[in-house]
């Protein structure tokens, strides 16, 4: 019940305001984040919307409307408006309303009752993928337009629960090791049990396709493996970059009994299809020309696929969700650190490869020692008199980058890495020329695009080996990298606003460290310009998952300051 003590006010227009200077903050924080989205968030109040997609991925979930009722009436404020009661209920009772079922040949919509059906025939959009009326609530569906209707339909406000089903795919039998070719003990951990079994479902039609959310460092591959392993059957499994392929093959590797000539490589590299093939997304969607046709798309054919395994299927490019479009008979597994898509297309996500299926707050996995806890500074710096008045005189496209590339960062910058000295550094950036003069004036390696993937491999290595302390690296570090001993990362410059990269960069620390210690991420910015408002806003992910960044000017020496004072 309202409660004035309680630290949320539910808003009519679906928004939600959490105040962080709350005894009940972290629980109202996680419960909300169930089925709401993080707008925005300032030091004092951190605002949410509750949108149609976050409570159908809810729902998806297995919540019920009265269950997120009932979330916000615990820690409401004020008594909930009751237009927001209403809309819950309705938007979430949307989620099962249309349902896709296989009779025989046949693909069939089924509709909940006779005005939804007649709603539907009538939609032109809709109507395309449609053959024919089977009776007043029951369509039938073209069989390769699976994705299509489906994605159709979300557009205009109605998610299809798909229960028609999978092909089971060529059959392929292996074993999760219990000792790894290290010879140390492996077993999934609880949460990615649980993650797989939610995904499974026990084989049934309610399971096979969605997205399991979990924080970077606390073991989507395994997720993946465990997936693969339940299912006994090929796989294709799609990764944002080379060295994440890799990746995927050593792991496969070492933790099961898949041998070498069962697993192949499918990049700019090599192009090997085997049982298990571990593709690159950018090979997927190379062509010759603008015009041209998807080369590589014929991987898709190449065998009867039984699971496809998206890595970071938040970044997962137009053409690919097109052809996912088209088969959607196949299980569908994506893996991912945020749902967040700087593009907006995440109701793609919902209708291609499927609903949220689990989710697991990163705070809470920091807490059981998953991942390791992690503070992040802001270190706010001023622009240099002899800046000030170019960057006021330039274009507004122009003025991040003069900000972005303050002198003054690469004086602070030193001195962070000086007293990191004995830690393992990553000094992550966006701009070229900055990359340069910083790994010249550190005397570390730099690695970008631009270097071959054997090349960055051996500095990779080298890395994890402690044999190089510090490295400075270009985007081409986002994602999907695993440098399990760096615990220091300083973000120079970003991509403008983008939140699913601050939080694939703090990703590349997490992994928890044997001595318990802290990770660090520090963000250096310039205060007052477009540097500062982009910081805030790639933030917002990283503030939805609990984590505070502490606030700091430049003379300060904040990273003297042990991380423990700011959790007492």
């Amino acid at each position: 019940m309202a409660n004035p003590a309680n630290p949320l006010i539910v808003q009519s227009d679906k928004s939600v305001l959490l105040e962080v200077d709350n005894p009940r903050y972290a629980d109202a924080r996680d419960s909300l984040a169930r089925f709401a989205e993080l707008v925005k968030s300032p030091e004092y109040v951190h605002t949410y919307r509750i949108t149609p997609l976050s409570l159908w991925n809810a729902a998806a979930m297995g919540m019920a409307p009265a269950e997120v009722i009932r979330a916000l009436q615990e820690f409401a404020k004020y008594p909930i408006p009751s237009n927001i009661e209403r809309e819950i209920i309705e938007y979430m009772s949307r989620y099962g309303q249309l349902s896709l079922y296989a009779e025989g040949p046949d693909l069939l919509l089924l509709c909940e009752d006779e005005d939804l059906a007649e709603e539907i025939w009538q939609i032109k959009k809709v109507r395309q993928f449609l053959i024919d009326r089977v009776d007043e609530t029951t369509m039938r569906v073209d069989p390769g337009k699976r994705g299509f209707i489906k994605h159709a339909l979300i557009e205009i406000g109605h998610p299809v629960e798909d229960v028609a089903g999978y092909v089971e795919g060529d059959p392929l039998y292996f074993e999760v090791r219990e000792t790894t070719l290290e010879g140390k003990h492996f077993a999934l951990r609880k949460y990615q049990s649980e993650a797989v079994a939610t995904f499974y479902a026990g084989g049934g039609k309610q399971g096979g396709s969605g997205v399991v959310v979990l924080p970077c460092g606390a073991g989507k591959t395994m997720v993946g493996i465990g997936a693969m392993e339940i299912l006994q059957t090929s796989t294709i499994i799609l990764c944002p970059n080379v060295v994440a392929v890799r990746q995927w093959i050593q792991e496969l590797l070492d933790k099961t009994t898949l041998r070498p000539e069962d697993i192949g490589e499918y990049t700019g590299d090599m192009k090997e299809i085997r049982p298990v093939t571990v593709a690159t997304y950018q090979i997927l969607t190379w062509r010759k020309s603008r015009d041209s046709k998807f080369e590589h798309f014929k991987i898709f054919e190449a065998r009867n696929w039984g699971l496809i395994i998206y890595d970071e299927v938040h970044l997962l490019p137009a053409p690919v969700f097109r052809v996912t479009a088209t088969i959607q008979a196949t299980r569908r597994l994506g893996l991912t650190a945020t749902l967040v898509r700087e593009d907006e297309k995440e109701e793609d996500v919902f209708s291609l490869i499927g609903p949220k299926r689990f989710d697991m707050p990163w705070k809470l996995l920091e807490d059981q020692g998953w991942i390791a806890t992690a503070i992040c500074y802001e270190i706010r710096l001023e622009l240099p008199d002899g800046m000030r008045r170019k960057y006021a005189l330039a274009e507004d496209r122009k003025k991040y980058r003069i900000a972005a590339e303050n002198p003054e960062k690469l004086v602070l910058l030193k001195k962070i890495v000086e007293y990191h000295k004995n830690d393992n550094i990553l000094v992550i950036g966006m701009y070229l020329a900055q990359l340069h003069l910083i790994a010249e004036e550190l005397d570390a390696p730099l690695i970008t695009g631009k270097m071959n993937n054997a090349d960055r491999l051996i500095l990779y290595d080298k890395f994890r080996e402690s044999s190089i302390k510090c490295l400075v690296v270009s985007k081409v570090a986002n994602f999907a990298l695993d440098l399990p001993d760096a615990n220091v990362a300083i973000q120079v410059s970003g991509t403008f606003g983008s939140r699913q990269e601050e939080a694939q960069r703090l990703g590349r620390i997490l992994r928890p460290k044997e001595d318990g210690s802290f990770a660090r991420f520090y963000s250096i910015i310039t205060r007052d310009t477009r540097d500062m408002d982009f910081a805030a806003k790639r933030q917002l992910f990283l503030t939805e998952q609990g984590y505070q960044y502490v606030i700091a000017h430049g003379d300060e020496n904040i990273w003297e300051t042990p991380p423990e004072d700011f959790f007492n």
